[in-house]
């Protein structure tokens, strides 16, 4: 039997264990998961509806089945023995034929002044169930919010502590809002839009310090372009008040301890095509990793890694040539060790179409973005744009040779549905791509304004591609909540987004148990 070892319980490491499970069923793998976090998995993507009070702490545990591995949680890696095969956790020793490292990512801390050590109270990132718990706690006390990033994350956090009633000021080093995805015309349309849901930005700005008082944070000053100004005016500088401040300045990817082992790093755990560490024997998956064709931090990328992965490990003895049995484990990975080393770093697999969609989830704003966008097309793609920062909105997409390959819509969300089903299901657009701004590229007969004229084939969870059909499916097998459907379809694991939809498919197939009513935090 295989010891297989995933060091990582989060949303990476425990999808890929399922998919081993469902592809394993001799069970030829013995499975071993240590988590350095003492939960369970949870969604992690969801953690600024916590902080907006729309879903309960409760409401992130995913769909898990301990049985087909022995889970350790609260069990930090500390060290890889690469030569004797094994992982050290601070209480024990554990072998593996296998390693897989979905050790994820940590929050980012800027280096500027009052965040060197520990962080002054008030002061918190959010990237754990325990850093959105405190950011909850601490709304009850606090009325002025500093938000540090303007992107995904910075914008769900300051639209969900304005809700909360708190006013909030979002600082941004970039010229403009989510440049990551959105161009600056984009970005301008979200900024008035954030200004009024009561969210001030400055832009272009930078961080000069935090300032505490006996231990708590009180302001926080900065310099750039202040709310309501333009890009080409002088710096302006403020000190502004805070009682609250969440830092939303990205990530690092979590490879202090491959990197100890000796193990290839650079910004991340560096893999090939394969998922395959500079030792046969490891892999790297998630935000942790560095793979050809760069890391996204989008949650798709790393689920599909997951995917490929356990398919790659799990080959069945079908694949082998007849006559000859299945090839041990150390024949299998050097062969594909082999196999990637002839073909050299040139050869990297391309992204999979649909995990680069981002979608904000932030109340009273509709941004998606997808592929290429932020002005970033090249030689031979066509860019077309719809422009109405009157009406707060602002869509474009990006075309090539017949295809939709990439798509920006701000304040559009029926459109930015349309273009999400386009571009991932890589549907044929019009031959007048203007026409993508009108009407969905295979529209309905008739307008679906229920479950009932839904198409069976209609995609409701995005995230994990599951179909009105195979819901329908699920609930005529057993499924009678929100959470049945969760685990026997993966809906509404991902960005949360088709939540209301499943549950209005419920409704209609008359099985909605009670289970299925929102929980929100106060």
């Amino acid at each position: 039997m295989t010891q297989l070892v995933v060091v990582g319980n989060g949303m990476v490491g425990s999808r890929f264990v399922e998919e081993v499970a469902a592809r394993d069923p001799e069970q030829r793998f013995d499975i071993t998961v240590l988590g350095a976090e003492p939960y369970r998995p949870y969604n992690r993507v969801l953690l600024s509806e916590v902080v907006a009070g729309k879903v309960d702490l409760l409401g992130l545990e995913l769909p898990h089945d301990d049985e087909r591995a022995r889970v350790h949680r609260g069990q930090e890696v500390v060290a890889i023995d690469r030569r004797r095969r094994r992982v050290r956790t601070e209480t024990a020793s554990i072998p593996y034929d296998v390693l897989v490292l979905a050790t994820g990512a940590a929050a980012r801390v800027p280096e500027v002044p009052g965040l060197d050590g520990d962080l002054p109270a008030g002061v918190h990132p959010l990237r754990t169930l325990d850093d959105a718990r405190e950011i909850v706690a601490a709304t009850a006390n606090a009325s002025r919010a500093v938000v540090v990033g303007g992107g995904v994350l910075g914008l769900e956090v300051a639209c969900g502590l304005a809700g909360r009633g708190l006013a909030v000021t979002l600082v941004h080093g970039g010229t403009g809002l989510m440049d990551r995805q959105l161009a600056s015309g984009a970005g301008q349309v979200v900024e008035a839009s954030l200004a009024g849901l009561g969210v001030d930005c400055w832009t272009a700005a930078r961080t000069l310090g935090v300032q505490a008082r006996q231990g708590r944070v009180v302001s926080v000053a900065v310099q750039g372009c202040p709310p309501g100004g333009r890009g080409t005016d002088a710096p302006a500088a403020a000190d502004l008040p805070a009682d609250l401040v969440v830092l939303a300045t990205g990530t690092v990817p979590a490879g202090s301890v491959a990197a100890a082992a000796g193990l290839a790093t650079a910004r991340g755990i560096r893999v090939g095509a394969d998922l395959a560490t500079t030792d046969p024997a490891v892999y790297a998956i998630g935000d942790c990793a560095e793979p050809p064709e760069g890391a996204s931090g989008l949650i798709a990328q790393g689920w599909e890694q997951a995917r490929r992965l356990a398919i790659d490990l799990t080959r069945s003895r079908t694949d082998e040539p007849a006559g000859r049995g299945r090839p041990s484990l150390a024949v299998r990975v050097g062969s594909v060790m082999a196999a990637r080393e002839m073909r050299g770093p040139a050869d990297a697999a391309p992204a999979v179409s649909g995990t680069d969609v981002v979608t904000l989830k932030a109340r009273g704003l509709d941004v998606v973005a997808m592929g290429v966008c932020g002005g970033r097309a090249g030689p031979g793609e066509r860019v077309l744009r719809l422009d109405d920062p009157a009406a707060g909105r602002h869509v474009e997409v990006v075309v090539a040779q017949g295809q939709l390959v990439g798509a920006t819509c701000v304040g559009a969300p029926d459109l930015a549905a349309d273009l999400v089903a386009t571009y991932t299901r890589r549907t044929p657009i019009p031959s007048d791509p203007s026409m993508l701004f009108l009407r969905p590229v295979q529209p309905s007969p008739a307008v679906a304004t229920g479950p009932e004229q839904m198409p069976a084939r209609a995609t409701v969870c995005s995230c994990n591609s599951v179909s009105k059909g195979e819901i329908v499916d699920c609930v005529h097998a057993g499924a009678r909540t929100v959470a049945d459907v969760a685990r026997g379809t993966r809906a509404t694991t991902g960005c949360g987004s088709c939540t209301a939809t499943v549950c209005g498919l419920l409704d209609w197939l008359g099985v909605n148990d009670k289970e299925n009513a929102d929980v929100t935090v106060g």
